[in-house]
């Protein structure tokens, strides 16, 4: 059986139902991420997980033993919030003790875990300090802290970067995949942010209205999504997903049977620009970003299909340039009216 296994979960809230049947079985010391849109159960589900909402349906075991309707403080995880959630008036040490002391722990055995947990998140140096004196980044450090002292079983993290800036989203982003290499915990971790998804997931669970899309691994969803919105929820810039009538001729003819009257969907190092009277597919630039180590091209076929194209080259291209486009069908996506995957096979 599985470490963390999830079976039929329901949530309502009223007549509402948040969460539909999830069922999910997770191994112990993977790092699970729950990624989706805003409102799609994704920290509903992860509250259920740690005891913090009542579960509605269905049960949830941890090593065999069901914790369905145990109390939080029973469970044997510890969760991370977006806000820190810090007693402001308690040191660092203080905050990241706390639960020990309300657990009676013996003091020496605090004083050394607290040290470790410390020593690992490079905050040795603040254990006098008060939240107030920190940066959001240690503060949060502090609370990812708090959590290692009590040696769960599962960590929960939900959001835990969002409140920070761009530098240091990505530097805590690399000091929680460390923290996850050395500790070897089982981890659940909601993001919407496909960057921390995608870079530090053993596994990606993608949720829409309360229900799961697909499971896998990150390049198991970005190289066969299972539908259409998956396909265009993961990876940055997202796929390109165009209706065929909006396609040339020569792409519409490429398509599977199956996906006439659907779309077409391209990533965007799929889609090659080129001088205008160099290919047969036409198009006129929209907009360069130029981002240094690569180069987006924002445009627009003809036939008026928006696309974005990836490169690894700088461009001499400017806005309302005519262009010709080289698109590499064979790792097309083909997606029918309903948004279903249609195997290339079915041409």
């Amino acid at each position: 059986m599985a470490y963390l296994q999830l079976k039929g979960i329901e949530k309502f809230f009223g007549d509402h139902r948040a969460i539909k049947g999830i069922d999910l079985s997770i191994d112990q010391g993977e790092f699970i991420v729950f990624v989706g849109p805003s409102g799609c159960g994704k920290s509903t589900l992860l509250r259920l997980i740690a005891g913090l909402e009542h579960i509605d349906g269905g049960t949830l075991h941890l090593e065999d033993r069901d914790i369905t309707h145990q109390p939080s403080s029973k469970r044997d995880l510890a969760m991370v919030f977006q806000s820190y959630a810090l007693y402001p008036h308690m040191s660092v040490f203080e905050n990241m003790s706390f639960a020990l002391k309300l657990a009676k722990v013996d003091p020496k055995v605090i004083q050394d875990k607290v040290q470790r947990a410390a020593d690992i998140l490079n905050l040795t140096t603040y254990l006098q300090r008060t939240p107030k004196e920190l940066s959001g980044g240690q503060r949060q450090r502090v609370a990812i802290g708090r959590a290692i002292v009590r040696a769960p079983k599962v960590f929960l993290f939900d959001e835990p970067l969002s409140n920070l800036d761009a530098a240091l989203r990505g530097q805590t982003r690399v000091e929680i995949a460390k923290l996850h290499r050395d500790l070897g915990a089982t981890t659940i971790y909601v993001t919407h942010d496909q960057v921390e998804a995608m870079t530090l997931a053993d596994r990606v669970v993608v949720l829409r209205d309360g229900v799961i899309e697909q499971v896998g691994t990150p390049l198991e969803l970005y190289d066969h999504p299972a539908n259409q919105f998956v396909a265009q929820f993961i990876g940055t810039p997202q796929m390109n997903v165009s209706p065929l009538q909006q396609m040339p001729a020569l792409i519409q003819q490429q398509a599977p049977a199956a996906a006439k009257g659907g779309s077409i969907g391209l990533r965007p190092e799929s889609v090659v620009v080129r001088q205008a009277g160099q290919g047969a597919i036409q198009g006129q630039v929209d907009l360069i970003e130029a981002l240094g180590a690569e180069t987006l091209v924002y445009l627009r076929t003809t036939e008026g299909a928006p696309l974005v194209a990836r490169q690894s080259e700088r461009t001499s291209l400017t806005a309302g340039d005519a262009v010709t486009l080289d698109i590499a069908t064979e790792h097309a996506h083909w997606f029918d009216n309903a948004g279903r995957v249609v195997p290339r096979a079915a041409a």
